[in-house]
């Protein structure tokens, strides 16, 4: 099945692929864009989110990591929609747990990690509280404040997937001694080795977005 895949940053996504695409058992082909695909550094910039904006984090293809506000990449990523509806794909999946505006359209169903998180989690958490860790510490409030819709009690904590490893384990150490239940790794970037470390440091179930989606979708592709 050809299936296609959305990064707010840019495409490939090798390391998101790196984890998931063993999940596919080799039925899928799956086509790639992002909404930063032919940006330098220095246009990207432009994109500095400002107070108010909705803001988003997310992976360049040299490695690097970028900020930036979600307005800026809408008609971007719409354009994305439409390359890859040319391109016969059957379903669009977003490597990005962010929430995203109904203006954006497609043919075919678009499926969003955050939709996702946010139907299941909850099922996930006995005390209905959780930990999430947000990329930015500009996140923190809007993260804090989608998932109080969600659960009773949230705490954000900031650290980057794609900073370094020193700091997610001192993150991991922190939620360790917090009241919650469940750890939501609240972004693509994270990754199974990060997700095992979480889980090790401190000793609660902790959710995957990227295999989670890979999951799901795999449903509509293991077929014989």
């Amino acid at each position: 099945m050809k299936i296609g895949a959305i990064t707010i940053g840019q495409a490939p996504r090798t390391d998101v692929t790196a984890d998931i695409m063993r999940l596919f058992d080799g039925k899928v082909e799956l086509l790639q864009r992002g909404g930063l695909d032919g940006l330098t550094k220095e246009e990207i910039a432009r994109f500095a989110p400002e107070e108010g904006d909705y803001v988003l984090v997310s992976r360049l293809t040299d490695g690097s990591s970028v900020t930036f506000a979600e307005r800026h990449i809408l008609p971007r990523l719409q354009e994305c929609i439409h390359e890859l509806e040319d391109e016969g794909v059957r379903l669009i999946m977003f490597f990005c747990t962010g929430d995203f505006p109904d203006s954006l359209t497609s043919k075919v169903p678009l499926v969003y990690p955050c939709n996702i998180l946010n139907r299941v989690a909850p099922l996930l958490t006995r005390k209905s509280s959780i930990i999430t860790i947000t990329p930015s510490p500009l996140q923190v409030e809007q993260c804090e404040k989608k998932w109080s819709q969600f659960v009773d009690h949230v705490k954000a904590v900031p650290a980057s997937p794609y900073g370094d490893w020193e700091t997610l384990e001192k993150a991991a150490r922190q939620v360790k001694d917090m009241d919650g239940d469940l750890v939501i790794l609240d972004c693509i970037g994270f990754t199974q080795e990060m997700k095992n470390m979480f889980a090790r440091e401190t000793g609660k179930l902790v959710v995957l977005p990227r295999t989670l989606l890979a999951r799901v979708i795999s449903e509509l592709t293991d077929v014989e």
